[in-house]
């Protein structure tokens, strides 16, 4: 399996499916990250969290515990 967090700069990936539960995963779907939706990894913080990603043509931060949840293909 292969999440978000696996993702390199400049890499575009696809949303394959979203794990956890509850209040966590409804508000990444709130952020606007789905199944089905691209994220380009535009770069990551020096110490590695936050990262930043284009979701639907915005920029958004995303933790790197909140990056795991997120399976990519």
């Amino acid at each position: 399996m292969r999440t978000l967090r696996d993702a390199k700069v400049g890499e575009t990936v696809t949303v394959a499916k979203l794990h956890g539960g509850g209040p966590v995963k409804r508000r990444i779907m709130d952020m606007g990250i789905t199944r089905g939706v691209e994220l380009h990894v535009r770069k990551v913080a020096p110490l590695g969290d936050p990262m930043e990603l284009n979701v639907r043509g915005y920029e958004l931060s995303v933790r790197r515990a909140d990056a795991s949840m997120i399976e990519v293909s």
